[in-house]
């Protein structure tokens, strides 16, 4: 019997006790190598007990990203924005401004070793905090990330709002999630975003929403809490 990703995601309530998780934001563009080396560093820190957990809010420069699982086809336009390799899980996809990324170091070590469990969550994460715009967002069996669908654009049209792209080392997770608030969509344009061909992207801003990347910011940190628990921010 197979268990789908809505049974598998909880709130914090029947999680372990674990301190509050650190809350970044950065206020200016994240170069997307500096980028990886601090979280290569920062998860090296969490599992060796030197450092606590942390969720990290960036937005990068324009450009694309290759996951462990990117088919090189699916790079349309290899000559518009640096592509850079990466280990997270995942294919092809696009950071770049009015997008919100966010880095997400845990340590499944003390909230149950269950990396489905927490890809669930991170959906969840996603679903409430566009729930708090009246947003209904849905995850799909056949496909990682979160979608909303398009009636006015046809039956059976939806388009991908965020991803999701992980990595685990020694249980202690990086990379994470990236929403889209008001980035540029023609730029996904230069890719197959994650492989799929069928359905299209979307943005806060594409939908109606008259909502900022600081308004995004409160409702992402407000949920985060109701689903991995409480944070503490500098």
């Amino acid at each position: 019997m197979s268990i789908s990703r809505d049974t598998l995601a909880t709130d914090n309530a029947d999680l372990p006790h674990v301190p509050p998780v650190e809350w970044r934001v950065e206020t200016g563009p994240v170069d997307y190598p500096a980028a990886e080396a601090f979280m290569e560093a920062r998860v090296a820190a969490i599992a060796s007990g030197q450092a606590p957990e942390l969720v990290w809010l960036v937005e990068h420069p324009a450009l694309y990203t290759a996951g462990t699982s990117a088919d090189a086809s699916d790079l349309v336009d290899a000559n518009r924005f640096p592509v850079h390799k990466t280990g997270r899980g995942g294919q092809y996809t696009y950071h770049g401004p009015g997008q919100r990324v966010a880095y997400v170091m845990l340590d499944l070590g003390r909230r149950g070793q269950d990396v489905r469990r927490f890809v669930a969550q991170l959906e969840d994460w996603l679903i409430r905090t566009l729930d708090a715009f009246n947003i209904k967002g849905e995850r799909r069996e056949d496909r990682v990330g979160v979608w909303v669908r398009r009636p006015e654009k046809g039956a059976g049209v939806e388009d991908k709002i965020a991803a999701i792209g992980i990595r685990v080392r020694k249980w202690v997770t990086y990379h994470g999630i990236s929403l889209n608030v008001e980035p540029d969509l023609e730029h996904f344009s230069g890719i197959i975003p994650c492989g799929v061909t069928q359905h299209g992207v979307t943005s806060l801003v594409d939908l109606g929403l008259p909502v900022d990347m600081h308004d995004a910011d409160i409702a992402l940190q407000a949920q985060f809490e109701t689903v991995f628990g409480p944070i503490q921010t500098p």
